[in-house]
């Protein structure tokens, strides 16, 4: 039996994270190989390089700083844990030695918790392992620090990205289920499936109950082989009787199903039996999508998509998986990788879609090699709603008298590619900023020339333009042409780097500090979202403009994201290492509230209503907007300008 030590370390966890997803007596065996340990001021729980021990630790009492080492050696605080937080949770998951000093800064309790006994338990506790792997991968500055330390990326490929552990415990429809009648025939029946982009129809009677159920499989195997006339009735090739499973049925119910049928398909009905109405088919890939929700398989399905309205729903997919690690706090960086990386695979496979239009329709292969640009936040790696596109098509150089059929050529394939991507659910720019338009469609030369007359002229209208296309990236091709064009853009700057410079700088301060001199957010005075507070022109736009012009000033290309050019910065002016990590850290905070309140309100997140917002959120977007004034007046400074505020 427990002794009263075990009961009172038991109730001091089991009101902690991770800790309270255990059941109350699953707990009181972790309780019971808990080691109390005391820490006087100064002293090391464990140090850099040490090899990982078997436990982990949560503070009772006291605080214990967490400290890495710069390249000095000077010890520079990482965290600060209290009175029931985790810290060395590292064993827990990896083999990797220790990377920072633990030191107690005040007169400390810790309980040690046994790593071996407490990893026995993760497999049978999901949401224990959802919370640790978050934890690692969290926006803290503990995270930060650790991918510093082990020399790590902060943008991990798609599949080494958390995986979300919460998957649907119940299989859910996505889509109304196709039926018919058995006297319908099987050429009928196939154009209803091909319609509606499905592997199968339901038979079913009058009462609308399943008899029956035709997959691709059955008319690959009876109709392609001409055993079956196309013109036979379906019951003469439909499967019959159903294996049929309830609404509620959870991923293991239906794989067991499978299993002991051999079936691929089942029919849902209402009670779970032939004898009540069809309300969906789960199929065998679909389990095997709802056990995947992660951005690799994701990523897979939608190199695997047909049509359009597909990567809609997988785009709708995607938001889920936004929401799960925005709400596990995931850090941005690894968000925005994941959300890129998705972005990038559905414009990709609408280009491919669009080439195989093109060559149904006649047009042909493409005549030259060209590249595909995002641009905006997609282009900057930075797009986590699914917002307006921002495009554009820039091809090789080819002969004068051949400009124009090219041109065409692509300009058709353009319409194509942002047909579907509007399908898609990113919507046609009301700027018409496309590859669809004559304009953002060009030669490498001529987008040479459109460049240089936007850096030689520098109008209200060509500082827009700059501020958007300055930003590209290419997601199809082989990154040739827009290597090129940045080439010739560090070249103009050479000889008209001043003037044109400072008109970029001045164009970021046409935004100032977000708050009135009475603390108050700047809203809109008028219009459609009259009192409401801009996210994107008021705070996130001044951190990304005047990470453009620094990174462009550097002679630093093939940086868009912000958060790199921030990072580049820093290691270019030590002595404005801090400005520029605290602007990184405010444009964390203002991308991360955009996609919780475009996610809640099924919008871009753009404007927000101050009332709206949670205590904590007005003090995160307020504090957010420090940076802001200080990046604008290291720009007033460096590039001379006069602003009045």
């Amino acid at each position: 039996m427990p002794n009263q030590v075990t009961h009172r370390v038991c109730d001091f966890l089991k009101d902690i994270e991770p800790f309270s997803y255990l059941d109350r007596a699953v707990l009181l065996q972790v309780a019971a190989r808990v080691e109390v340990r005391y820490q006087p001021p100064g002293t090391v729980v464990f140090r850099p390089g040490e090899p990982p021990r078997d436990r982990f630790y949560v503070v009772k009492e006291g605080t214990i700083e967490l400290f890495s080492e710069d390249q000095s050696g000077e010890e520079l605080l990482v965290e600060r844990c209290g009175e029931g937080e985790l810290f060395g949770i590292r064993p827990l998951l990896a083999d990797d030695n220790y990377v920072f000093v633990a030191r107690a800064a005040e007169e400390s309790l810790l309980y040690a918790v046994n790593s071996e006994g407490f990893r026995d338990l993760i497999g049978n506790y999901p949401r224990v392992l959802q919370y640790l792997l978050a934890s690692m991968a969290g926006s803290t500055r503990y995270a930060r620090a650790y991918r510093a330390a082990t020399a790590k990326s902060t943008a991990p490929a798609p599949d080494e990205v958390t995986p979300d552990l919460q998957a649907l415990q119940f299989v859910q429809q996505s889509r109304e289920p196709i039926v018919c009648q058995p006297e319908q025939t099987i050429i009928d029946a196939a154009k209803a499936m091909t319609e509606a982009e499905v592997g199968s129809i339901v038979v079913v009677d009058e009462a609308q109950h399943p008899v029956g159920i035709v997959t691709d499989r059955d008319l690959r195997r009876s109709v392609a082989t001409a055993l079956v006339s196309r013109q036979s009735p379906v019951s003469a090739i439909m499967s019959s009787p159903v294996v049929c499973i309830g609404e509620r049925a959870t991923i293991a119910d239906v794989q067991i199903a499978m299993l002991r049928s051999g079936y691929h398909h089942l029919v849902q009905t209402a009670d779970g039996t032939d004898r009540s109405a069809v309300t969906g088919v789960i199929s065998e890939h679909d389990v095997l999508l709802a056990q995947g929700n992660h951005p690799a398989v994701l990523i897979q399905e939608i190199g695997r998509a047909k049509s359009p309205r597909y990567l809609r729903e997988l785009r709708d997919r995607a938001e889920a998986i936004l929401a799960g690690l925005l709400d596990k706090e995931v850090a941005i960086s690894y968000i925005t990788a994941v959300m890129t990386q998705i972005n990038d695979a559905i414009i990709r496979k609408s280009m491919k879609l669009a080439l195989a239009r093109m060559q149904a329709d006649g047009h042909g292969n493409p005549p030259a090699l060209f590249d595909w640009l995002a641009l905006g936040s997609q282009g900057r790696g930075e797009q986590l709603l699914r917002t307006d596109q921002d495009n554009a098509l820039i091809f090789e150089d080819v002969p004068e008298e051949h400009y124009n059929a090219v041109k065409a050529y692509f300009l058709q394939l353009a319409d194509y590619v942002t047909e579907y991507l509007n399908t898609a659910g990113y919507s046609y720019c009301d700027g018409n900023m496309m590859a669809s338009n004559p304009k953002w469609c060009l030669s490498v030369a001529k987008w040479k020339a459109q460049f240089s007359r936007w850096m030689h002229d520098n109008t209200a209208e060509h500082l827009l333009n700059t501020s958007i296309f300055f930003d590209y990236r290419g997601v199809w091709g082989n990154g040739s042409l827009p290597d090129k064009l940045t080439a010739h853009i560090f070249a103009e700057m050479e000889g008209h780097s001043t003037r044109f410079q400072a008109s970029l700088a001045r164009a970021a301060l046409q935004n100032p500090s977000p708050l009135t001199f009475f603390r108050n957010f700047v809203v809109e005075r008028s219009g459609e979202h009259k009192d409401q507070f801009d996210l994107k022109a008021r705070a996130m736009r001044p951190l990304t403009d005047a990470a453009r012009i620094l990174i462009l000033s550097a002679r630093k290309g093939n940086i868009n994201n912000t958060f790199l050019r921030y990072e580049a910065l820093a290691k270019l002016e030590p002595q404005n290492a801090q400005l520029y990590q605290d602007a990184a850290e405010a444009y964390e905070v203002l991308i991360r509230l955009r996609a919780v309140l475009g996610l809640k309100r099924g919008d871009s997140g753009r404007f927000v209503a101050p009332s709206e917002l949670t205590r904590v959120q007005r003090l995160l977007l307020r504090n957010s907007f420090a940076p802001v004034r200080e990046i604008q007046q290291l720009l007033e400074l460096r590039f001379q300008l006069t602003f009045l505020r």
